[in-house]
């Protein structure tokens, strides 16, 4: 564990919502990449203990049944004194920049703080790194002494974030070397990582808590990229004084997260994914390459565009990030907006062919995208279709247009959902 120089923070710390909300617990999860899949799996460990813990996420809040309801975050407050009302006293929330740049860290109280990693998005809306950066260092600066603050140490952001965090609160670092070199020393982190179409085994490398796991952690989860989100779930467990079993027994449990590596078909595998920045389908990218190889001589055919009226200036690095590690770059419209879909994509397009790996081909209809992937694919090959993962609507201009990925692939090969 690691300690950075207190920084002056004002308010702190932050007061309960209301009497209603003293015995609430929350875990706030944020970063670029990996919130949403991390904030479910601590959910998972919370409840190992047979305690009931309320979810949000960007894809819904979710019941104890596990099923999603679209988000309303201006009925959050409500929804929360209902959740308080029916005893349950653990809350595992994603927590996005723009929230935190418009305050909700002052006036909604965190009590632990998840950092997954940083890349570049949503420039847009916040107009440079700088911003977005102290965006998300919102959520660790307004914690409570004694506190937590997981981070990932193979993350240079984190860093940044641990120079700003008050000294009386407790840090925990993770880490996965295939996000990079360890820039801190973590308190657990991966030796190994093995994924099959099945799940992702994760070998932890010696520490005291890493002994405490038994050396090893499982998830359905199907990624390495879900490596590093399991060992900060696990951070989180081990933080709260869990017993490790338990905290093993909830990181294995989570089947699925919709629209995250989502496989909806076998024959060939068609996964359905989130990914929209360079960083992400890099990632997604190199987990279906793996997932591949687990398969003999499967091919990767990735179907990905690059929103309208959004950050520019990551198209061609998105584009590049596929070319490099897929066979097939199958470029078409990702919610255009009022911005002309040809424009878009031959951006995307010019940097699938800035590296030599993929054969581009440019296919502007998305449903044709989709069954023209499925059509060169073979029976082992690995289908990817990146960016819109849980949505179910495309927007052209101001229309949004009912569209839903997984669906889609599922009525191309004529499976039932």
């Amino acid at each position: 564990m690691q300690s950075g120089p207190n920084a002056p923070v004002t308010a702190r710390p932050v007061a309960a919502a209301g009497l209603w909300a003293e015995d609430l617990f929350t875990v706030g999860v944020t970063g670029t990449n990996g919130k949403t899949s991390t904030t479910l799996l601590i959910a998972e460990v919370l409840r190992s203990t047979g305690v009931q813990v309320a979810v949000e996420t960007t894809i819904g809040a979710a019941n104890e049944s596990g099923q999603f309801r679209p988000r309303n975050e201006s009925r959050f407050f409500d929804r929360m004194q209902v959740a308080a009302r029916l005893g349950i006293a653990r809350l595992a929330i994603e927590v996005t920049s723009e929230a935190l740049a418009g305050g909700w860290a002052k006036r909604w109280r965190f009590d632990l703080g998840v950092f997954t990693n940083l890349s570049r998005d949503h420039l847009d809306a916040h107009g440079s790194f700088e911003h977005y950066l102290a965006s998300k260092a919102q959520l660790f600066v307004h914690l409570g002494p004694g506190r937590h603050a997981i981070l990932n140490a193979a993350d240079p952001a984190a860093l940044l974030l641990d120079q700003v965090i008050p000294s009386d609160v407790t840090r925990l670092w993770y880490a996965s070397p295939k996000r990079g070199p360890f820039l801190a020393e973590p308190d657990l982190a991966v030796r190994e990582i093995v994924t099959t179409a099945e799940g992702t085994e994760i070998s932890l490398a010696p520490s005291r808590l890493a002994e405490a796991l038994g050396g090893h952690l499982r998830t359905q989860l199907v990624g390495a990229v879900f490596a590093e989100n399991a060992l900060a779930a696990a951070c989180v467990g081990l933080a709260l004084q869990m017993d490790p079993r338990m905290v093993r027994e909830g990181i294995a449990t989570l089947a699925r997260v919709p629209g995250r590596f989502e496989i909806v078909a076998r024959a060939p595998i068609v996964v359905v994914d989130y990914a929209h920045t360079p960083d992400a389908l890099e990632r997604t990218c190199q987990a279906a390459r793996e997932v591949a190889m687990s398969l003999g001589s499967s091919r990767v055919l990735v179907v990905f565009g690059a929103g309208g009226n959004r950050d520019p200036s990551k198209r061609e690095p998105m584009g590049e990030a596929v070319g490099a590690n897929a066979d097939f770059a199958l470029v078409t419209s990702d919610n255009p907006r009022r911005e002309d879909p040809t424009a878009i994509a031959n951006a995307v397009a010019t940097g699938c062919r800035r590296t030599s790996r993929s054969e581009v081909i440019v296919e502007l209809d998305r449903r044709r995208a989709i069954e023209r992937a499925i059509e060169l694919a073979r029976p082992n090959d690995i289908v990817v279709i990146c960016g819109k993962g849980h949505e179910t609507g495309q927007i052209i201009q101001d229309e949004t247009i009912p569209f839903d990925d997984a669906e889609v692939a599922r009525q191309i090969l004529g499976i039932e959902a």
